[in-house]
């Protein structure tokens, strides 16, 4: 027992820049008090001490204002920062590592006794206050949901949830525009990378338009193989300046954005 709770302190110390010593963390740490006690919950509610594990969880409500059901599963080195309004249904399952700030909800949608309601959390996992995870789904190792989000469907690892209803931005996805926009120093994300619809269109043009610029030089790759394979006048009718390397010129993009 106090072997896991001092990794809950050096995990803690760890993650949180404010907090300064163990004896801090220890005594004015309420996330940390909540984890304590609900693995006294949960082994009551475990071994068929349902009611003591009901009354713990409830007790631990009302000390830290961390409502956790004793038959939540959480692993090894989950920090909840701050924690206020945190409530984490009896299904849910949170992974190693993960870390909940104040207001989250961990919920279910689902009326059906014994069925699985609430959301599992994979390692490394963070929630941002006030975010509603609510349903009987994934959220894949890694993941991060924004502040304020409402997720209601499966997040794939490493991708991030923002808005409500959560859309899921792909952090390869992301990776690939911002690249392709930066070849001539246009910023896919210089306005804004939330829910600003200046920024939502930039982002389906930057899409749209290396999307074409890729099928078009495939296109006349194509054409100028077949041309050479069958020794076919066709290549008489192909412009010489035809596109044939994907180029993508973001400057357009840039002068539209200035104007």
């Amino acid at each position: 027992m106090f072997q896991r709770i001092r990794e809950d302190i050096a995990c803690i110390l760890e993650r949180d820049p404010a907090a300064r010593t163990a004896w801090e963390v220890l005594t004015c740490y309420p996330g940390l008090h909540a984890l304590i006690l609900h693995r006294r919950a949960h082994w009551c509610w475990t071994h068929g001490l349902k009611w003591m594990g009901r009354f713990i969880s409830h007790c631990t409500r009302f000390l830290t204002g961390i409502e956790i059901h004793p038959g939540a599963q959480i692993a090894r080195k989950v920090f909840i920062d701050h924690g206020m309004g945190i409530v984490i249904g009896e299904m849910a399952e949170i992974g190693e590592g993960c870390t909940i700030y104040q207001g989250v909800t961990l919920g279910g949608t689902a009326l059906v006794k014994g069925a699985k309601r609430h959301p599992t959390l994979e390692p490394g996992v963070i929630i941002g206050a006030n975010a509603c995870v609510l349903g009987g789904f994934t959220v894949g190792a890694g993941a991060r949901v924004g502040s304020g989000a409402v997720v209601t469907k499966p997040v794939p690892a490493g991708a991030t949830a923002v808005g409500n209803p959560a859309r899921i931005i792909e952090a390869k996805a992301d990776v690939r525009r911002e690249e392709a926009a930066a070849k001539m120093g246009f910023s896919a994300y210089g306005v804004s990378q939330g829910d600003d619809p200046m920024a939502q269109a930039l982002r389906g043009l930057i899409d749209n338009a290396a999307g074409h610029e890729h099928q078009i030089a495939l296109l006349w790759q194509a054409v100028c193989k077949l041309s050479a394979a069958s020794r076919s006048p066709v290549g008489d009718c192909v412009p010489q300046d035809a596109q044939q390397d994907e180029v993508f010129d973001a400057a357009s993009l840039s002068r539209l954005v200035k104007e």
